[in-house]
């Protein structure tokens, strides 16, 4: 009898968003990698914390890399982010990354808080 093979969730990164990940991390110290986090709290239960870190990738973190961008997401926020996709959007309202998350039943207005 054999282990059920277990199934690790996905985030991918846009090349939209790896390539302004790669821009703001060109003007930190050598080293520098964007963690994103979920936490809770925000309008809609939990929020999507961005964070520059001067850190190496724990054992279980995701590591997302693309070019020269790196993104870290913790085995915890992923549980809720699995499946999602990291965007950067530039449009008549601003600029921001996007999570497109298929977890999420609810999100506010702002896009950085959803509901699971």
């Amino acid at each position: 009898m054999t282990a059920a093979a277990q199934v690790v969730p996905t985030v991918s990164l846009s090349d939209r968003a790896a390539k302004r990940v790669a821009r703001i991390l060109s003007k930190e110290v050598p080293g520098t990698v964007l963690r994103i986090s979920v936490a809770g709290g925000g309008c809609s239960g939990f929020q999507y914390e961005y964070n520059l870190v001067q850190e190496t990738a724990n054992g279980d973190d995701l590591v997302l890399q693309k070019g020269e961008a790196t993104v870290l997401i913790d085995p915890l926020s992923l549980e809720f982010m699995g499946g999602s996709e990291i965007d950067f959007v530039d449009d008549l309202i601003g600029q921001a990354f996007q999570i497109k998350n298929p977890n999420a039943v609810a999100s506010c207005g702002c896009g950085t808080s959803f509901a699971v």
